[in-house]
Protein backbone atom coordinates (compact mmCIF):
# COMPACT_ATOMS: atom_id res chain seq x y z
CA UNK A 1 0.00 0.00 0.00
CA UNK A 2 2.52 2.32 0.91
CA UNK A 3 4.59 1.83 -2.37
CA UNK A 4 1.49 2.24 -4.22
CA UNK A 5 0.99 6.23 -2.61
CA UNK A 6 5.07 7.39 -3.00
CA UNK A 7 4.38 5.96 -6.69
CA UNK A 8 1.31 8.42 -6.80
CA UNK A 9 3.42 11.24 -4.59
CA UNK A 10 6.35 10.94 -6.95
CA UNK A 11 3.79 12.34 -10.21
CA UNK A 12 2.05 14.70 -8.17
CA UNK A 13 5.17 16.33 -6.83
CA UNK A 14 6.37 16.65 -10.18
CA UNK A 15 3.73 18.16 -11.49
CA UNK A 16 3.78 20.84 -8.60
CA UNK A 17 7.28 21.40 -9.86
CA UNK A 18 6.60 21.77 -13.59
CA UNK A 19 3.15 24.46 -12.61
CA UNK A 20 5.59 26.52 -10.03
CA UNK A 21 8.58 27.20 -12.77
CA UNK A 22 5.82 27.41 -16.37
CA UNK A 23 3.86 30.33 -13.83
CA UNK A 24 7.28 31.88 -13.14
CA UNK A 25 8.22 32.41 -16.56
CA UNK A 26 4.56 33.19 -17.80
CA UNK A 27 4.87 35.59 -15.02
CA UNK A 28 8.03 37.16 -16.35
CA UNK A 29 6.77 37.38 -20.08
CA UNK A 30 3.70 39.39 -18.65
CA UNK A 31 6.30 41.68 -16.79
CA UNK A 32 8.24 42.71 -19.59
CA UNK A 33 5.16 42.58 -22.45
CA UNK A 34 3.71 45.55 -19.35
CA UNK A 35 6.70 47.47 -19.25
CA UNK A 36 7.30 47.80 -23.58
CA UNK A 37 3.63 48.35 -23.69
CA UNK A 38 2.88 51.01 -20.72
CA UNK A 39 6.50 52.37 -21.01
CA UNK A 40 7.57 52.79 -24.17
CA UNK A 41 9.25 55.84 -24.26
CA UNK A 42 11.38 55.44 -21.17
CA UNK A 43 13.01 52.75 -23.15
CA UNK A 44 13.41 55.29 -26.43
CA UNK A 45 17.19 56.72 -26.99
CA UNK A 46 16.69 60.30 -27.67
CA UNK A 47 19.22 62.10 -30.28
CA UNK A 48 21.70 64.68 -28.99
CA UNK A 49 19.79 68.26 -28.48
CA UNK A 50 16.32 67.18 -28.54
CA UNK A 51 14.34 69.77 -27.50
CA UNK A 52 11.79 67.66 -24.93
CA UNK A 53 14.81 65.32 -23.63
CA UNK A 54 15.44 66.63 -19.87
CA UNK A 55 19.40 64.33 -20.22
CA UNK A 56 22.62 65.98 -19.77
CA UNK A 57 22.76 66.15 -23.79
CA UNK A 58 19.12 67.05 -24.56
CA UNK A 59 18.25 70.90 -24.96
CA UNK A 60 14.60 70.81 -23.03
CA UNK A 61 16.45 73.50 -20.81
CA UNK A 62 16.81 75.99 -23.33
CA UNK A 63 13.46 75.43 -24.98
CA UNK A 64 12.28 76.04 -21.84
CA UNK A 65 13.88 79.03 -21.55
CA UNK A 66 13.29 80.65 -24.97
CA UNK A 67 8.86 79.73 -24.27
CA UNK A 68 8.73 81.11 -20.83
CA UNK A 69 11.29 84.15 -21.01
CA UNK A 70 11.94 84.91 -24.20
CA UNK A 71 7.97 84.27 -25.41
CA UNK A 72 9.09 82.67 -28.74
CA UNK A 73 7.18 79.53 -29.86
CA UNK A 74 9.14 76.50 -30.43
CA UNK A 75 8.07 74.18 -33.00
CA UNK A 76 9.84 70.53 -33.57
CA UNK A 77 9.88 69.61 -36.66
CA UNK A 78 10.06 65.68 -37.50
CA UNK A 79 10.36 65.76 -40.98
CA UNK A 80 12.43 67.24 -44.14
CA UNK A 81 8.82 68.39 -45.39
CA UNK A 82 7.47 69.54 -42.59
CA UNK A 83 10.41 71.52 -41.31
CA UNK A 84 10.26 73.07 -44.89
CA UNK A 85 6.72 74.28 -44.37
CA UNK A 86 7.31 75.24 -40.77
CA UNK A 87 10.29 77.83 -41.91
CA UNK A 88 8.24 79.00 -44.94
CA UNK A 89 6.04 80.08 -42.45
CA UNK A 90 8.69 82.51 -40.76
CA UNK A 91 11.07 81.91 -38.03
CA UNK A 92 14.57 80.96 -37.17
CA UNK A 93 15.69 77.19 -38.39
CA UNK A 94 17.54 75.79 -35.20
CA UNK A 95 19.39 72.57 -37.72
CA UNK A 96 21.11 69.41 -35.81
CA UNK A 97 23.74 67.07 -37.43
CA UNK A 98 22.31 66.88 -41.21
CA UNK A 99 24.29 63.93 -42.29
CA UNK A 100 21.09 62.32 -43.43
CA UNK A 101 20.02 65.37 -46.28
CA UNK A 102 21.06 65.00 -49.30
CA UNK A 103 22.71 68.31 -50.42
CA UNK A 104 19.87 69.74 -52.73
CA UNK A 105 17.30 68.80 -49.60
CA UNK A 106 20.30 70.66 -47.03
CA UNK A 107 20.24 73.97 -49.62
CA UNK A 108 16.28 74.11 -50.07
CA UNK A 109 15.99 74.04 -46.15
CA UNK A 110 18.36 76.53 -45.56
CA UNK A 111 17.44 79.03 -48.36
CA UNK A 112 13.82 78.51 -47.34
CA UNK A 113 15.07 80.16 -43.55
CA UNK A 114 14.65 83.66 -42.13
CA UNK A 115 17.93 82.25 -40.25
CA UNK A 116 19.43 79.31 -39.49
CA UNK A 117 21.60 78.13 -36.50
CA UNK A 118 23.78 75.19 -37.21
CA UNK A 119 24.07 73.22 -33.96
CA UNK A 120 26.32 70.54 -34.98
CA UNK A 121 28.13 71.64 -38.07
CA UNK A 122 29.81 68.92 -40.20
CA UNK A 123 32.33 69.31 -42.93
CA UNK A 124 29.90 69.42 -45.65
CA UNK A 125 27.43 71.72 -43.78
CA UNK A 126 30.28 74.58 -43.46
CA UNK A 127 31.83 74.05 -47.12
CA UNK A 128 27.91 73.97 -48.46
CA UNK A 129 26.84 76.97 -46.34
CA UNK A 130 30.16 78.63 -45.05
CA UNK A 131 32.22 79.40 -48.39
CA UNK A 132 34.62 76.55 -47.23
CA UNK A 133 35.07 77.07 -43.53
CA UNK A 134 36.08 73.77 -42.24
CA UNK A 135 36.55 72.24 -38.52
CA UNK A 136 40.05 73.52 -36.70
CA UNK A 137 40.45 71.68 -33.53
CA UNK A 138 38.61 72.02 -29.67
CA UNK A 139 38.45 74.16 -26.78
CA UNK A 140 40.40 73.63 -23.71
CA UNK A 141 37.53 73.69 -21.75
CA UNK A 142 37.84 77.58 -20.38
CA UNK A 143 36.08 80.52 -21.15
CA UNK A 144 36.91 82.15 -24.32
CA UNK A 145 35.48 86.02 -24.69
CA UNK A 146 33.88 87.16 -27.70
CA UNK A 147 36.33 89.51 -30.61
CA UNK A 148 34.01 90.96 -33.22
CA UNK A 149 31.15 92.98 -33.59
CA UNK A 150 28.52 90.47 -33.49
CA UNK A 151 26.01 92.56 -30.89
CA UNK A 152 24.29 89.07 -29.34
CA UNK A 153 27.78 87.58 -28.74
CA UNK A 154 28.90 91.25 -27.41
CA UNK A 155 26.03 91.51 -24.84
CA UNK A 156 26.66 87.61 -24.31
CA UNK A 157 29.78 88.21 -23.06
CA UNK A 158 32.77 85.16 -22.33
CA UNK A 159 31.08 81.58 -23.04
CA UNK A 160 32.69 78.33 -22.99
CA UNK A 161 33.13 76.83 -26.28
CA UNK A 162 33.37 73.17 -27.90
CA UNK A 163 34.55 72.70 -31.70
CA UNK A 164 36.22 75.11 -33.26
CA UNK A 165 36.45 76.55 -37.05
CA UNK A 166 38.42 78.07 -39.65
CA UNK A 167 35.86 80.74 -41.02
CA UNK A 168 36.99 81.02 -44.98
CA UNK A 169 34.62 83.38 -46.13
CA UNK A 170 32.68 83.74 -42.61
CA UNK A 171 33.52 86.00 -40.11
CA UNK A 172 34.94 84.69 -36.85
CA UNK A 173 33.80 85.25 -33.28
CA UNK A 174 35.45 83.73 -29.92
CA UNK A 175 38.56 82.56 -30.80
CA UNK A 176 39.84 79.22 -29.56
CA UNK A 177 43.60 79.20 -31.29
CA UNK A 178 45.16 81.28 -34.23
CA UNK A 179 42.74 80.60 -37.35
CA UNK A 180 40.14 78.77 -35.17
CA UNK A 181 36.82 80.36 -33.82
CA UNK A 182 34.08 79.10 -31.76
CA UNK A 183 30.99 80.85 -33.80
CA UNK A 184 30.86 81.49 -37.50
CA UNK A 185 28.77 83.76 -39.54
CA UNK A 186 28.18 84.38 -42.99
CA UNK A 187 28.75 87.17 -45.20
CA UNK A 188 24.91 87.92 -44.86
CA UNK A 189 24.63 87.33 -41.05
CA UNK A 190 21.65 85.20 -41.55
CA UNK A 191 23.73 81.84 -40.70
CA UNK A 192 25.57 80.84 -37.48
CA UNK A 193 27.46 77.79 -36.48
CA UNK A 194 28.49 76.87 -33.24
CA UNK A 195 28.50 73.49 -31.40
CA UNK A 196 25.61 73.46 -29.75
CA UNK A 197 26.33 70.01 -27.69
CA UNK A 198 28.77 72.51 -26.21
CA UNK A 199 26.59 76.14 -25.87
CA UNK A 200 23.06 74.91 -25.57
CA UNK A 201 22.92 71.12 -23.91
CA UNK A 202 21.39 70.87 -20.72
CA UNK A 203 24.42 70.45 -18.73
CA UNK A 204 26.31 73.52 -20.35
CA UNK A 205 23.91 75.97 -20.50
CA UNK A 206 24.60 77.51 -16.98
CA UNK A 207 28.56 77.89 -18.30
CA UNK A 208 29.55 81.33 -18.63
CA UNK A 209 27.51 83.34 -20.77
CA UNK A 210 26.51 80.47 -22.56
CA UNK A 211 22.37 80.41 -21.95
CA UNK A 212 22.57 84.33 -22.50
CA UNK A 213 24.53 83.73 -26.07
CA UNK A 214 21.89 81.09 -27.09
CA UNK A 215 18.85 83.06 -26.34
CA UNK A 216 20.34 86.04 -27.65
CA UNK A 217 21.14 83.78 -31.17
CA UNK A 218 17.65 81.79 -30.77
CA UNK A 219 15.39 84.54 -29.40
CA UNK A 220 15.45 87.65 -31.44
CA UNK A 221 12.59 86.61 -33.50
CA UNK A 222 8.69 85.36 -32.29
CA UNK A 223 8.99 81.45 -33.23
CA UNK A 224 12.59 78.90 -33.51
CA UNK A 225 11.68 75.76 -35.79
CA UNK A 226 13.87 73.08 -33.97
CA UNK A 227 14.68 70.25 -36.14
CA UNK A 228 16.96 67.21 -35.89
CA UNK A 229 17.07 64.87 -39.00
CA UNK A 230 16.99 61.67 -39.32
CA UNK A 231 17.70 58.48 -41.27
CA UNK A 232 14.53 58.83 -42.37
CA UNK A 233 14.86 61.82 -43.85
CA UNK A 234 17.43 60.42 -46.18
CA UNK A 235 16.91 60.94 -49.82
CA UNK A 236 18.69 57.69 -51.18
CA UNK A 237 19.11 54.37 -49.59
CA UNK A 238 22.27 54.48 -47.30
CA UNK A 239 25.14 52.87 -49.19
CA UNK A 240 26.80 49.19 -49.11
CA UNK A 241 30.03 48.70 -47.97
CA UNK A 242 31.58 48.17 -51.06
CA UNK A 243 30.25 51.66 -52.25
CA UNK A 244 32.26 53.52 -49.02
CA UNK A 245 35.57 51.22 -49.68
CA UNK A 246 37.93 53.33 -51.74
CA UNK A 247 38.90 51.87 -55.29
CA UNK A 248 42.16 50.52 -54.31
CA UNK A 249 41.42 48.70 -50.95
CA UNK A 250 40.48 45.50 -53.23
CA UNK A 251 43.38 45.45 -55.38
CA UNK A 252 45.61 45.20 -52.22
CA UNK A 253 43.69 42.63 -50.63
CA UNK A 254 44.25 40.78 -53.66
CA UNK A 255 47.78 41.31 -53.99
CA UNK A 256 48.62 40.54 -50.20
CA UNK A 257 46.85 37.14 -50.59
CA UNK A 258 48.87 36.54 -53.36
CA UNK A 259 51.67 37.52 -51.55
CA UNK A 260 50.65 35.14 -48.65
CA UNK A 261 49.94 32.12 -51.54
CA UNK A 262 53.55 32.81 -52.78
CA UNK A 263 55.48 33.08 -49.06
CA UNK A 264 53.57 29.74 -48.22
CA UNK A 265 54.67 28.06 -51.58
CA UNK A 266 58.66 29.04 -50.88
CA UNK A 267 58.74 29.01 -46.90
CA UNK A 268 55.79 26.58 -46.05
CA UNK A 269 56.01 22.69 -45.83
CA UNK A 270 53.75 20.08 -46.70
CA UNK A 271 49.66 19.63 -44.62
CA UNK A 272 49.24 17.23 -41.71
CA UNK A 273 51.25 16.30 -38.37
CA UNK A 274 55.37 16.84 -39.32
CA UNK A 275 55.79 13.25 -38.18
CA UNK A 276 52.94 10.89 -39.52
CA UNK A 277 54.07 7.41 -38.44
CA UNK A 278 55.55 6.13 -34.96
CA UNK A 279 59.29 6.38 -34.67
CA UNK A 280 60.80 3.20 -35.46
CA UNK A 281 63.06 2.94 -32.46
CA UNK A 282 62.41 4.01 -29.11
CA UNK A 283 64.46 7.35 -27.66
CA UNK A 284 65.79 7.36 -24.07
CA UNK A 285 65.18 10.05 -22.00
CA UNK A 286 68.76 10.72 -21.39
CA UNK A 287 69.18 11.31 -25.31
CA UNK A 288 66.21 13.59 -25.02
CA UNK A 289 67.31 15.62 -22.22
CA UNK A 290 70.27 16.03 -23.78
CA UNK A 291 69.02 17.01 -27.32
CA UNK A 292 66.92 19.77 -25.60
CA UNK A 293 69.66 20.75 -23.82
CA UNK A 294 71.13 21.56 -27.49
CA UNK A 295 68.98 23.38 -28.50
CA UNK A 296 68.58 25.86 -25.57
CA UNK A 297 71.98 25.94 -25.55
CA UNK A 298 71.97 27.07 -29.17
CA UNK A 299 69.14 29.85 -28.48
CA UNK A 300 70.50 30.96 -25.82
CA UNK A 301 67.19 30.67 -23.93
CA UNK A 302 68.73 31.16 -20.46
CA UNK A 303 65.09 32.34 -18.89
CA UNK A 304 63.55 29.22 -20.32
CA UNK A 305 66.44 26.13 -18.85
CA UNK A 306 66.13 28.10 -15.82
CA UNK A 307 62.79 27.49 -15.89
CA UNK A 308 62.59 23.78 -16.59
CA UNK A 309 65.04 23.32 -13.61
CA UNK A 310 63.41 25.39 -11.21
CA UNK A 311 59.91 23.49 -11.75
CA UNK A 312 62.08 20.11 -11.62
CA UNK A 313 63.41 21.00 -8.05
CA UNK A 314 60.60 22.78 -7.07
CA UNK A 315 58.35 19.43 -7.20
CA UNK A 316 60.56 17.34 -6.13
CA UNK A 317 61.11 19.99 -2.98
CA UNK A 318 57.89 19.83 -2.30
CA UNK A 319 57.06 16.59 -2.14
CA UNK A 320 59.45 15.64 0.26
CA UNK A 321 58.55 18.51 2.31
CA UNK A 322 55.11 17.38 2.45
CA UNK A 323 53.71 20.54 0.16
CA UNK A 324 50.83 20.20 -2.42
CA UNK A 325 51.95 19.55 -6.01
CA UNK A 326 50.54 23.12 -6.64
CA UNK A 327 52.73 24.91 -3.97
CA UNK A 328 54.16 28.49 -5.17
CA UNK A 329 57.65 28.78 -5.16
CA UNK A 330 57.71 31.33 -1.80
CA UNK A 331 56.14 28.48 0.10
CA UNK A 332 58.49 25.91 -0.95
CA UNK A 333 61.20 28.65 -0.18
CA UNK A 334 59.85 29.01 3.32
CA UNK A 335 59.04 25.31 3.85
CA UNK A 336 62.81 24.35 2.65
CA UNK A 337 64.73 27.54 5.14
CA UNK A 338 62.21 26.32 8.20
CA UNK A 339 63.90 22.66 7.60
CA UNK A 340 67.43 23.56 6.99
CA UNK A 341 67.12 26.48 9.65
CA UNK A 342 67.85 29.04 7.46
CA UNK A 343 67.21 32.74 6.47
CA UNK A 344 64.07 32.63 4.28
CA UNK A 345 64.93 35.54 2.30
CA UNK A 346 68.14 34.08 0.85
CA UNK A 347 66.41 31.02 -0.11
CA UNK A 348 63.63 32.86 -2.11
CA UNK A 349 66.29 34.47 -3.70
CA UNK A 350 68.07 31.42 -4.74
CA UNK A 351 64.76 29.48 -6.12
CA UNK A 352 63.40 32.85 -7.93
CA UNK A 353 66.33 33.63 -9.37
CA UNK A 354 66.96 34.86 -13.25
CA UNK A 355 69.84 34.31 -14.69
CA UNK A 356 70.74 35.59 -17.72
CA UNK A 357 73.88 34.18 -19.31
CA UNK A 358 75.11 30.49 -19.54
CA UNK A 359 77.66 31.14 -17.01
CA UNK A 360 75.01 32.49 -14.63
CA UNK A 361 72.79 29.72 -15.15
CA UNK A 362 75.84 26.70 -14.72
CA UNK A 363 76.40 28.40 -11.44
CA UNK A 364 72.73 29.04 -10.53
CA UNK A 365 72.21 25.43 -11.44
CA UNK A 366 74.83 24.06 -9.05
CA UNK A 367 73.72 26.18 -6.27
CA UNK A 368 69.94 24.77 -6.79
CA UNK A 369 70.77 21.12 -6.65
CA UNK A 370 73.07 22.01 -3.29
CA UNK A 371 69.74 23.28 -2.06
CA UNK A 372 67.84 20.53 -3.07
CA UNK A 373 70.26 18.01 -1.51
CA UNK A 374 70.53 19.78 1.71
CA UNK A 375 66.62 19.61 1.72
CA UNK A 376 66.61 15.81 1.14
CA UNK A 377 69.63 14.85 3.75
CA UNK A 378 67.28 16.66 5.98
CA UNK A 379 64.26 15.23 5.50
CA UNK A 380 65.81 11.56 5.77
CA UNK A 381 67.82 12.64 8.64
CA UNK A 382 64.32 13.53 10.22
CA UNK A 383 62.77 10.31 9.24
CA UNK A 384 65.72 7.77 9.99
CA UNK A 385 64.95 6.52 14.24
CA UNK A 386 67.33 7.41 16.32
Amino acid sequence: MSGQQSATAAPTARRRRLAAWSALVVAFIVGGLVLVLVSPDEWSERPLLDAASPAPDGARAIVRLLEDRAGVEVVVATGIDEAIADVDAGGTLALGATAPLADADLRRLVDAADGVLLLSPAARDLRLLFDDAAFRGRGDGGEVAPSCSLPVASRAGAIVPGAAYAPGDATGCYPVAEGAWALLTSPAGDRVAVDGTALLANEHLDRAGNAALALALLGGGERVVWYLPTDADAATEPKTLGELTPAWVTPAIVLAALGVVAAGLWRGRRFGPLVAEDLPVTVRAGETMEGRARLYARAADSRHAAHLLRRGAERRMARRLGLPRTAASEQIADAAAARLGAEPTAIRALLLAEPQRDRELVAWGERLRHLEAAVDAAVRTERTPS
